[in-house]
């Protein structure tokens, strides 16, 4: 069977079911977006799978709603293109935002293209979340509209995945709930393997023996940057010389460094490192940290947690305790605490009670990578995939 997977942001874990399925036999293509920026995963190199992206050489005007909107109403048509070119027999597609949803869709209608929606997030919620906290009256009815879209592509979808049960409810809501299958996400173990503490990358950047908070992923609206820096704040008032490392691109550069400036705090600001680098980047910590807005609730499902459990570290989280990754930083051990200014302290006396004890540090470690191992089983999950391309492919 002829298959197209195409991942917007490009992540890890997508590229690997595309190539547990092309193991099965199937003809895979793996699609991204190119000017998406955000950490990626192996984008080549993956035997039996050919990697084909779009919006190549180009960078999302994220500031500019305007610019933004029409560019990915021009990725939709783009991906279309891709799809008509490329002539599969069924296509998964997810993390795509609303606008290049609305504008694929029509085309797998009108071209009668099986697709299958693999949805990481509940898009139209979560704008109506942030419009209620955030954003202004208008943004409120353009939420309402975006999530109106949301539904009327997933009603259309063949098939649909979804990461957590906590997306059920909004699937009985839509009629969709018959056809929605249960999916939870995973990290390759066999690519995000632990390191020693003091590997390459650590010496590199000079944190090999200094305590090391480490935040490696997106930071957008579902994140609140300054508590990283607050916490490394928090850490050396009370007398541990930790250093902090913020490893992502965008808007949330300027806010850390500010952030940093006003507290005295010293923070590497590096941008998203190559990805056969990322196990080092995170064996350099000594704790990994995890922060999302408490409007963001149980649909978003931070992936860089499923990753800092494969690298067998410590993980606090400041996150709502009804996201499904706050249950998994719980399991391993980690701390979780809401995402407020009022956990900073607490989060604060927890990192240094871990950094004091060396052999709490290493059984924490070993119980995160153990729960991933546990968990992240890609031949179970490459046969659930399966099953279910299988079922609507033409």
């Amino acid at each position: 069977m002829r298959v197209l997977v195409h991942d917007y942001s490009g992540h890890p874990f997508q590229v690997e079911l595309s190539g547990e399925l092309a193991r099965r036999g199937h003809e895979v293509t793996h699609s991204w977006c190119e000017a998406h920026v955000s950490g990626k995963g192996n984008l080549g190199g993956v035997p039996g799978v050919t990697f084909d992206s779009i919006a190549r050489g180009e960078v999302i005007e994220k500031l500019s709603f305007r610019r933004r909107l029409v560019q990915e109403l021009r990725y939709g048509v783009q991906l279309a293109r891709q799809v008509r070119r490329l002539k599969p027999d069924v296509v998964l597609f997810g993390n795509v935002p609303v606008p290049m949803m609305v504008v694929v869709t029509l085309y797998f209608v009108l071209a009668r293209v099986p697709a299958v929606s693999w949805q990481q997030d509940v898009q139209g919620v979560a704008m109506r979340s942030f419009a209620g906290e955030k954003l202004s009256r208008g943004f409120v009815v353009l939420a309402s509209v975006a999530g109106w879209l949301e539904k009327w592509c997933n009603r259309r979808a063949a098939a649909i995945v979804v990461i957590s049960d906590g997306f059920l409810d909004v699937h009985r809501a839509w009629g969709t709930y018959d056809k929605t299958t249960v999916i939870p996400n995973w990290a390759p173990l066999k690519e995000l393997v632990p390191t020693r503490r003091d590997n390459a990358w650590a010496c590199e950047h000079r944190v090999e023996n200094v305590p090391h908070l480490v935040y490696s992923g997106t930071l957008g609206l579902k994140h609140n940057p300054k508590l990283l820096v607050q916490v490394a704040a928090a850490v050396r008032a009370q007398g541990t010389p930790a250093r902090l490392s913020v490893i992502t691109e965008g808007p949330a550069v300027a806010v850390v460094r500010e952030e940093a400036d006003r507290l005295g705090v010293p923070v590497n600001l590096l941008p998203f490192q190559p990805y056969e680098r990322l196990p080092e980047v995170l064996g350099s910590g000594d704790i990994l940290l995890v922060v999302l807005d408490q409007s963001a609730g149980a649909f978003s499902v931070p992936s860089k947690t499923l990753s800092y459990l494969c690298a067998a570290r410590p993980i606090l989280g400041l996150m709502p305790e009804e996201n499904l990754a706050a249950a998994l930083v719980d399991e391993a051990g980690g701390c979780v605490l809401p995402p407020t200014e009022a956990s900073v302290d607490a989060a604060a006396e927890w990192i240094a009670e871990v950094l004091e004890d060396h052999d709490a540090w290493d059984k924490l470690g070993r119980r995160a990578r153990d729960l991933a191992e546990r968990e992240f089983d890609l031949e179970k999950c490459g046969g659930e995939f399966e099953r279910i391309l299988l079922g609507v492919g033409r």
